[in-house]
C-alpha cells in the first residue's frame, strides 16, 4: 500500500503551506488520492504555521493526522510539538539553519539540511522549503520530481514561472544532500 502522511511545520512566511500545496498537487498529478489541510495562527507571517498532507493509492478517510510517516520542521517549536507524531521508522527532516534542537527519539530516520543557508547562498531565501521537499522525495518517494515541476507550473502565477528552473535546481540539491 502506498501511503504517506506528512506534517510540515514552521513559522508563517517560510512557505510551509505552499510546500504542502505543491506536494498535494504533485501527488494528484501522479494519480494518487491526496488531502491537504493547512493550519496557521492568527498572526500569519511570523506566527506558527503547519499543514498536513496525505498522499495515498486508496481513498483518504480524514485529512487530520494524529500521527505521520514524515515530518518537515523549520523551527524549534515545531520539532518540540510534532516529533511525537512521527511513527516508528518515520522520516524527520529539519532545516538545521534554524532548528538547533536535536530529535529525542532514536526510532526514526533523521536528516538535517541547512536549507535556509543553502537557499540564501543560491540567491533566493524563499527556496528553503524546496530543498526540504527534495530530501522528502529522496527519502520517501512520495511524489516524482517530474510531477513536482508540473505542480510548480500549476500552482505558481505565470509571473513566477521564470523561477521554476532555479526551483528545480534547489529540489535536486535537496535530493542529493
Amino acid at each position: 500500500m502506498f501511503l504517506h502522511e506528512v506534517i510540515i511545520a514552521g513559522f508563517g512566511g517560510q512557505g510551509i503551506l505552499s510546500a504542502g500545496r505543491l506536494i498535494a498537487y504533485a501527488g494528484m498529478l501522479d494519480g494518487r488520492e491526496v488531502s491537504f489541510l493547512p493550519s496557521y495562527g492568527p498572526e500569519m507571517r511570523g506566527g506558527t504555521a503547519n499543514c498536513m498532507v496525505v498522499v495515498s493509492d486508496e481513498p483518504i478517510a480524514s485529512p487530520v493526522l494524529n500521527s505521520c510517516t514524515a515530518l518537515i520542521v523549520m523551527n524549534n517549536p515545531s520539532l518540540e510539538k510534532f516529533e511525537s507524531y512521527l511513527k516508528k521508522d518515520g522520516v524527520l527532516i529539519t532545516d538545521s539553519s534554524l532548528v538547533q534542537k536535536k530529535p529525542v527519539r532514536d526510532d526514526i530516520r533523521s536528516f538535517e539540511l541547512p536549507a535556509t543557508l543553502m537557499a540564501t547562498d543560491a540567491g533566493n531565501k524563499a527556496f528553503s522549503n524546496i530543498y526540504l521537499i527534495g530530501k522528502l522525495i529522496k527519502e520517501t518517494g512520495i511524489i516524482t520530481p517530474e510531477s513536482f515541476e508540473k505542480a510548480l507550473y500549476g500552482v505558481l502565477s505565470k509571473s513566477k514561472h521564470y523561477l521554476i528552473p532555479q526551483e528545480m535546481e534547489a529540489l535536486k540539491a535537496g535530493m542529493d544532500y
